[in-house]
């Protein structure tokens, strides 16, 4: 894949796929999932120009595994692969471990 470099505070995320066998051994098609809310950082940006013209850094690093909100962001195919442009704001969590 070419190499994708958002700009100030955005970041570009690969969702990562749910699990697709509920508790009980009962696999759900993809008709039924709803689209994962988990994803990869793939890059991130440098960093909000605050109004008096300092960077605050990015607090998502690339490799983070972060949760976002299920329509933030805008979707998008680069070389047949899906990604997602978010604004740092719209991610809530990053998991740990």
């Amino acid at each position: 894949m070419s190499k994708l470099r958002p700009l100030h505070d955005r970041v570009i995320v690969k969702r990562l796929e749910e699990e697709r066998v509920s508790a009980g051994g009962i696999v759900i098609p993809d008709s039924a999932t709803e689209k994962p809310t988990r994803g990869k950082v793939i890059a991130a940006g440098n960093g909000l120009t605050l109004a008096n013209g300092t960077i605050r850094a990015m607090g998502v690093k690339e490799g983070d595994v972060v949760l976002f909100g299920k329509y933030a962001g805008q979707e998008i195919k680069v070389e047949g692969e899906e990604l997602v442009f978010l604004k740092e704001d719209d991610i809530v969590a990053v998991i740990e471990g």
